[in-house]
Parts: C-alpha cells; structure tokens; sequence
C-alpha cells in the first residue's frame, strides 16, 4: 500500500517520501480502516524535523500521520462494536502511526463513528483538537456553567474547538486572537475577543477561573495574575515552574497531553451532529503532495485544518 513515511530526521523536503510499504497486522483488538482523509497537526511535521522524537531511532521509516477517517473493511476477532462498512473517525496511539496511508490499523477503543453531518475531510480534522478541548476542559479543569474562561491562541485549531466546547458548557469566553480573526470567533461564541498584537489581556487581573494555554511562553507567565483564586490554567505547552506559579498566585496548574479516546469522540461526535462544533478547514492536498501539507501546517499561516486526502 502507498504511505507517506519520513526516512530520517531532517527538512521535510529532504526526508519525507511516499512509498509503498507493507500492511500493518491486524491485532484481534482492531479495525482495519480504509483511509479517506487524514489531518496534519503540528506534532506530524516536529518528529520530522526531529524537534519531537519518535519511539526510537530504529523506527525509521517513520510512518506518518494520527489523526483520520475513513470506512472499515475488516475487524479483529475481538471486536464487536463495529462492522465492515462503518464509516468511523480515530486517533490513533502514538506508537502506531501512520495514517497518511491508503490503510490503516487503529485499536477499536480510539475510534467512534464519524459525525453524520459531517464528510470524511472535516472528521479527519477533528480528533486531536476536540479530544484536546474536551479533556483540557473537562478532565483538568472541570468546568462549570457560568465560571469565565480566557483562551490563549482562540483562532488556532485547538483554541477554536476549546471556544466551542467552552460554549456548549455555558462558560462566559474571551479569546486572545488577532484583529482579523475577531469575527470568526465571536461566531463560534467567544464573548469578547482581544486582539493580541495592540491589547493587553491582563488588565482585569483577578478574574477568570480557568485559563486556557496554546501558546506558553510569555503569555503564559503573565496569564497567573489574571486567574481568581482557586483558579485553574490548563496548559498543552507545559508548565515549567507549574509549582511555583500555583504556590504564589493559589491557583492550579495542570499541563497534560492530549491521550486518545474513542468513547470521548462518540460524544464529541453527537455534539458535532447537533451543531454544537465543527471543523474548519484550510486547505486538502492529495497522498502524493503530502510534503506541501506539511510545510503548509509548518508555515503557520494556515486558517484550520490541513487535510491529505488518499484515493483508492
């Protein structure tokens, strides 16, 4: 089968190729899934470039890709909640990747049905930013009704499924995001936006219970004196004087990584079909031009999800 694999680290214009390669096994736990679409996420294009490692420097070739969807052909001899023909979406485990491919393998447990209202494009983009969302919001800070949420990097991926999410749960939403953007956001249902580059996010201090953190840095140090209280800042760029901040400011601190989640996207998706979330996508290349689309997701330009789209 074709798949798009990296042979080392380095440029991906160096290193990534699509080849053909041998069918993954097919574990009694899994479901054999024909591909029709698979988003690229930031962390596909840093293991090429090697600023994220992979399991081990025998696994090259690397084979790329996490998140997708497409229809099952086959099922392992344990599985029972699905069938051939069941049009699913998935992210698979971070050892088995390799869903920019004609087929995949995906553990049963990671994958749900794919959003009725949704096509195979706008549902490959959607796993690791809305499982991102739901567990940042949910899990880490436990959110409430009625409680005020800030969410660094609103008009990203995850920051626009964050907003959505942040929605659904009655939180009152403000978004850090640029000027051109404002409006994008305020569709999704931020309250207020602030436009990063010409305002100060920090001149209500005090005043959020939960802070959402794409970008860290700088941003990040100076969202602590932003949360009350008892206040939360959840972080998918870590938290490096997590105890120290939480200590001086008594807030809490929780950096996490996103875990894959089939029965988590089974909810994301019946939110999906109720038009409580949806999926924004910027650009779709074919199998062949899959180093375009990671260059074009590397390039921070791009307005949503970049999307490779395999026909067989």
């Amino acid at each position: 089968m074709r798949a798009a694999i990296s042979e080392s680290y380095g440029k991906i214009e160096d290193v990534v190729r699509v080849s053909t390669v041998d069918e993954p096994a097919l574990r009694p736990t899994d479901l054999w899934v024909e591909v029709r679409a698979a988003s690229v996420n930031p962390i596909d294009w840093l293991i090429v470039t090697g600023h994220m490692r992979g399991p081990s420097e025998e696994a090259f070739p690397l084979r790329l890709g996490s998140d997708g969807a497409g229809v099952v052909c086959a099922v392992g001899s344990e599985v029972t909640e699905f069938k051939v023909g069941d049009e699913v979406y998935f992210r698979v485990a971070p050892d088995r990747t390799g869903t920019f491919a004609e087929f995949v393998a995906v553990d049963a447990a990671l994958a749900a049905r794919k959003p009725a209202s949704a096509s195979f494009v706008e549902s490959a983009g959607i796993p690791l930013v809305a499982l991102t969302a739901w567990q940042g919001l949910v899990e880490q800070a436990e959110v409430a009704a009625g409680q005020r949420l800030l969410v660094h990097g609103g008009a990203g991926a995850v920051g626009a499924a964050v907003v959505q999410l942040a929605r659904h749960f009655g939180l009152h939403i403000t978004a850090t995001a640029a000027a051109e953007d404002a409006d994008y956001l305020r569709e999704l249902g931020a309250d207020r936006v602030v436009d990063y580059r010409t305002q100060a996010f920090e001149v209500f201090p005090g005043v959020y219970d939960v802070v959402f953190d794409t970008v860290g840095g700088a941003v990040q140090e100076r969202s602590y004196a932003v949360l009350a209280r008892g206040g939360t800042l959840v972080s998918i760029v870590g938290a490096p004087d997590a105890k120290q901040q939480a200590y001086l400011f008594d807030v809490q601190v929780k950096p996490f990584f996103m875990r894959p989640d089939g029965d988590q996207l089974t909810r994301i998706a019946e939110l999906v079909d109720a038009g409580a979330l949806r999926s924004r996508v910027d650009s779709i290349f074919p199998l062949e031009n899959v180093r375009e689309a990671l260059t074009r997701s590397a390039s921070g330009r791009a307005k949503g999800k970049v999307v490779v789209w395999t026909e067989v």
